[in-house]
């Protein structure tokens, strides 16, 4: 598995960051992420995580030390409470709107960007490789445009054996390929064995961030290590004037409402944003159709 390629030297390049954007399908970039929110954010996930016993009561919690007897995965109920309460979380939610990664995508698009509301986080346990998020495109489940991109960011130093992504570069070029059911996030995946593309790979430190098209091929590395969870976030964003799904403007899995979201927050200032804002809102089209 070769590294990802940074592009760091292209932030001040428009034409050159988006020739390799459609060669690779991915964009790597070292430290572009604001470190002290980053681990203001690790810290306030990781409380929910103790508060809820997922973490060895000896350890200091940033470590992120899992207890025993927990392997959790999303769609379980006990990991579904504590999810929910992170998409309370109003660090998690502005996370998402940074003003070096916006620029960086208002340069990509060459127009506004749009950050969709739909937030997600990952708490990944150790032990627990059957779970992996399996190889999958995006846009089979974001719908609306293509040129949507996800932001993948650790939060915190993020090594290949801990559990980060993989992705096969230029993958996107060819549509969307045939998947079948699948353990891990999204329940689908792909057979990736017969395309002819290569898996690229590297070690995260905390600042660091992949954002990759919704058409590109990209998995979970498995979490091997003996006691420690990964935790990241995922964040969405497309040109403005594109055809956005009314889905996406609501929390991921849509098990609590924005009212119940925004209850606690000190600010307004990320809330309801995008309704003020001149979007194209289709709905989403059924896999029968070709989805």
């Amino acid at each position: 598995m070769q590294d990802f390629t940074v592009s760091n030297d292209l932030l001040l390049d428009q034409t050159a960051l988006r020739g390799r954007a459609a060669e690779d399908g991915y964009l790597f970039f070292r430290g572009l992420i604001d470190i002290d929110r980053l681990y203001a954010l690790r810290r306030k996930l990781l409380a929910l995580c103790m508060e809820a016993g997922w973490l060895n009561p000896g350890t200091d919690t940033m470590l992120g030390i899992a207890a025993e007897g927990f392997a959790l995965f999303e769609g379980n109920p006990a990991y579904m409470a504590v999810y929910n309460r992170v998409m309370k979380l109003e660090a998690f939610h502005g996370f998402a709107h940074q003003p070096a990664l916006l620029s960086m995508l208002d340069s990509l698009f060459g127009e506004r960007t749009l950050v969709h509301p739909r937030n997600i986080a990952r708490i990944v346990f150790p032990r627990l490789t059957a779970h992996t998020t399996p190889a999958h495109q995006d846009f089979i489940h974001i719908q609306g445009t293509e040129e949507t991109w996800t932001a993948w960011i650790p939060l915190g130093d993020c090594a290949r054996d801990l559990g980060s992504l993989a992705i096969l570069a230029g993958s996107h070029k060819n549509g969307l390929y045939a998947v079948q059911p699948s353990l891990g996030a999204g329940g689908l995946k792909i057979d990736t064995d017969s395309l002819p593309y290569t898996w690229v790979a590297s070690d995260f430190a905390a600042g660091d961030v992949v954002l990759f098209h919704s058409l590109t091929v990209h998995r979970g590395l498995p979490n091997k290590s003996q006691d420690r969870l990964r935790l990241s976030v995922d964040y969405r964003y497309q040109p403005m004037s594109h055809p956005v799904v009314a889905d996406s403007l609501l929390p991921h899995y849509a098990q609590v409402t924005w009212d119940e979201v925004y209850a606690d927050w000190i600010s307004d200032w990320y809330q309801y944003y995008w309704r003020d804002m001149p979007l194209n809102v289709v709905e989403r089209k059924s896999r029968a159709a070709g989805y």
